[in-house]
C-alpha cells in the first residue's frame, strides 16, 4: 500500500499537471455565458470595491464569499481573527468591513492546513432562497473511459459524507461520447435531483449546458454544489468548481489567463516555469526523477528500504544541465533534506546531460549531503565517466535496488 505521503504526492501531482482550478466568480461567469442560471454577483479586490459591488446589486439580501481555492470556506477562519469565509450581509457597509478582514489575509480550512490560502478577491452575490439543493458533477471515468454525470438530491453538503452515509443517494450516468447528453438522458438526470415537475425542463437543459462546458472548455471536472431549485422553480448554480486539463491550455487561452498563481506554492510555480513538476513532502530524502511513474516507483522503493521521500520532482523529458541545477536549488530549500537520490532512465533524456547538471549543481551549492545517482539509458557510459572523473562525492549505480538501499543508509530518517 502506498504511504500517506506518497498518496498525497499522487493527488498533488495530478492536480498540478492535469487540473487548473478557477475562483468561484470566474466559474460563475463561464456558467452564465452558457445560459446557466447563477445568482447576480460581482467580484472585488478592495474593500471599497466590495462596497460599490454590494451597492450596485440593489438588495439587502447579500452574501460575501472569500475567494480562495479551497473547500470548506464557510467553516474556515482567517489569520485576521475573522471566523468563516462565507457571510450573510445586508448593507454595503458590512461588505466593506468584512472585505477588509478577508482581502490579503490567509483563510485556513481543513483542506489548506495551517498554511492557509491568501484571499485575493471577494465575491458579493445576491442571496437566493432554495426550495431544493441538489448536487451535480461531470467528470471522466477511467474505468469506462467515458464522461459520467454524478447526481444527488442531497446537495449543499459534503458529497463524500453523503456517499459514506447513503451510497444509494448518489446516481451515476455514463455519457456516450458520440451522442453526448441526449434530451432523454438529461431528463433522467434531472429527475433524480428532487425537484418539482415545474423545474425539470430547465434542470434538464442546465445538465446539457454543463456537459457542453465540460467538452468545449476541456474540463476535467464540472461540479455544482448546490444546483438549486428556487421557490419560483428557477434552477440556479449557487456554487461552482471547474477544473481544466493543462494539456489543452493552448486551446483555452482565456481560461488560463484567469489562473491565480497566488493560490499555488511559490516553489511549485517556479518549478513549472522550468518544466519541472515539484511537490513537497514530509521526508528527508530528496528525489530527482524523469517521469511521473518512475517518480512514484522511486518513492515506493525508498519507503521499502525504510526511508522517507522529501519530495516528488519529475523533470520529464526536459532534463538538461540547467533544469537539473534548478531542481537541486528547489529541493535544497527544504532544511529537512539530508540526502538526494537521482534516478534517471534515459530515453529522450540524455544521461550525460544529467551528469553535467549534477556536477554543476554539486559544485555550485557545495553539497555536503550524500548524492546517490542511478542512471540508465542514452549515453549512460559517458555519464558514468563524467561522474567518476569529477572527483566529487557522488555515488553512482546502474541498478535501482542497491541505489535506493545506499541512499537510505547514507541519509536515515531524522527523528521527529
Amino acid at each position: 500500500m502506498l504511504s500517506r505521503s506518497i498518496a498525497r504526492a499522487t493527488r498533488a501531482s495530478a492536480q498540478q499537471k492535469r487540473f487548473l482550478s478557477l475562483h468561484e466568480f470566474r466559474s460563475a461567469a463561464i456558467l452564465k455565458s452558457y445560459g446557466i442560471g447563477v445568482p447576480n454577483g460581482t467580484a472585488a479586490t478592495t474593500a471599497e470595491g466590495a462596497y460599490e459591488a454590494a451597492k450596485a446589486l440593489g438588495t439587502n439580501e447579500l452574501v460575501i464569499k472569500a475567494q480562495a481555492l479551497t473547500g470548506g470556506r464557510g467553516k474556515g477562519h482567517f489569520d485576521s481573527g475573522l471566523q468563516g469565509g462565507v457571510k450573510l450581509i445586508s448593507t454595503p457597509e458590512e461588505a466593506k468591513d468584512l472585505a477588509s478582514q478577508m482581502l490579503g489575509h490567509k483563510l485556513i480550512t481543513k483542506q489548506t492546513g495551517a498554511a492557509g490560502k491568501e484571499v485575493t478577491a471577494v465575491y458579493i452575490v445576491e442571496r437566493r432562497d432554495a426550495r431544493t439543493e441538489a448536487y451535480v458533477a461531470i467528470l471522466n471515468d477511467r474505468a469506462t473511459q467515458k464522461p459520467v454525470i454524478v447526481a444527488s438530491a442531497q446537495g449543499g453538503m459534503d458529497i463524500e459524507g453523503v456517499a459514506a452515509k447513503d451510497p444509494n443517494a448518489i446516481k451515476t450516468f455514463s455519457v456516450d461520447l458520440e451522442k453526448g447528453v441526449t434530451d432523454e438522458q438529461a431528463v433522467d438526470v434531472a429527475s433524480v435531483l428532487g425537484y418539482t415537475d415545474a423545474a425539470i425542463p430547465e434542470a434538464a437543459k442546465t445538465i446539457q449546458n454543463l456537459y457542453k462546458i465540460f467538452v468545449e472548455k476541456d474540463c476535467t471536472q464540472v461540479e455544482i454544489n448546490p444546483l438549486s431549485e428556487t421557490p419560483d422553480h428557477k434552477v440556479l448554480a449557487m456554487d461552482a468548481k471547474l477544473g481544466f486539463d493543462d494539456n489543452a491550455s493552448f486551446r483555452q487561452e482565456e481560461v488560463w489567463s484567469w489562473r491565480d498563481p497566488t493560490q499555488e506554492d511559490p516553489q511549485e510555480v517556479e518549478a513549472s516555469n522550468y518544466g519541472l513538476n515539484f511537490i513537497k513532502l514530509d521526508g528527508n530524502i530528496a528525489n530527482i526523477v524523469n517521469g511521473a511513474g518512475l517518480a512514484m516507483a522511486t518513492m515506493d522503493i525508498i519507503k521499502l528500504y525504510g526511508g522517507e521521500p522529501a519530495n516528488f520532482l519529475d523533470c520529464g523529458g526536459t532534463a538538461t544541465p540547467e533544469t537539473i541545477e534548478k531542481a537541486f536549488e528547489l529541493i535544497l530549500t527544504d532544511k529537512k533534506v539530508n540526502g538526494i537520490f537521482v534516478n534517471i532512465f534515459g530515453g529522450i533524456v540524455r544521461c550525460d546531460y544529467v551528469a553535467k547538471g549534477l556536477i554543476a549543481a554539486t559544485n555550485k551549492f557545495k553539497l555536503e549531503i550524500p548524492v546517490v545517482v542511478r542512471l540508465q539509458g542514452t549515453n549512460m557510459e559517458q555519464a558514468k565517466k563524467l561522474i567518476d572523473e569529477s572527483g566529487l562525492k557522488l555515488f553512482a549505480f546502474e541498478d535501482l535496488d542497491p541505489a535506493a538501499e545506499k541512499i537510505v543508509e547514507l541519509a536515515p530518517p531524522q527523528s521527529k
